[in-house]
C-alpha cells in the first residue's frame, strides 16, 4: 500500500491574452496578488484562434509569467477563481478585456485548469478541471500532447516552461537544504 505523503510544491504561472492596451494591467494585477514575477516571455501575437476576438476585440496579443512563490498543487482550482474573478472585475459591458490561464509547473508535467470539462481533463473540485498541457522529458525537456494547445506547442512556450523547471527545481533544492539545515 502506497503511503499519503504531501505533495511537492509547484511553481504557478499564468498565460495572458489581452489588448497591448490591457497586457500590462492584467500582469500587474497577477504580480498584486501572486508576488514576484521571477520569469517571462516577450509579448507575442495571438494567432492561432480567432475564439476571443469577438469578446475582447482582434490584434490579440499573449505572454506567460511564472511567480515566485511556490504552491502546493492543490491551491490551484482556488487560484483559477481568483483569476476569474479578476476577468470579471475588469469586464467591460460584460466582456472580457483580459483572459489569464493559470496553471502550474512541476518537475514531471505543465498543468493547466478551466472550467471546461473534456476527455483528458480530471475535475478538481468547485467546478475546476486541471489538464496536464506538457509532459517532461529527460532528454527532449517539456514536450506537447495531442491535445496541447497550439500556442503551448511553439517554442518561444516550451524554451519558457522549460526555464521554468529549472527555477523550480532551484527553488525545491534550497528549500530541501533550508529545511535540512534548521531542522
Amino acid at each position: 500500500m502506497g503511503r499519503v505523503k504531501e505533495p511537492q510544491k509547484v511553481l504557478l504561472f499564468s498565460g495572458i491574452i489581452a489588448t497591448k492596451a490591457y497586457l500590462e494591467k492584467a500582469e500587474e494585477l497577477l504580480k498584486d496578488v501572486f508576488g514576484e514575477v521571477v520569469l517571462s516571455t516577450p509579448v507575442i501575437p495571438f494567432v492561432h484562434t480567432s475564439y476571443y476576438e469577438e469578446e475582447m476585440g482582434s490584434g490579440l496579443f499573449r505572454k506567460w509569467v511564472a511567480f515566485s512563490r511556490l504552491i502546493d498543487p492543490g491551491e490551484i482550482a482556488g487560484i483559477k477563481h481568483l483569476t476569474n474573478r479578476m476577468e470579471d472585475e475588469y469586464s467591460k459591458d460584460f466582456r472580457r478585456v483580459f483572459n489569464l490561464d493559470p496553471g502550474y509547473i512541476s518537475l514531471q508535467n505543465m498543468v493547466l485548469v478551466t472550467t471546461k470539462s473534456y476527455s483528458h481533463r480530471i475535475y478538481l473540485r468547485d467546478g475546476i478541471y486541471g489538464e496536464v498541457t506538457l509532459i517532461y522529458r529527460k532528454k527532449e525537456g517539456f514536450t506537447p500532447l495531442e491535445w496541447t494547445y497550439p500556442d503551448y506547442r511553439e517554442k518561444i512556450a516550451l524554451d519558457f516552461f522549460n526555464r521554468a523547471r529549472k527555477i523550480l527545481k532551484e527553488k525545491l533544492k534550497k528549500e530541501k537544504k533550508n529545511a535540512k539545515d534548521n531542522g
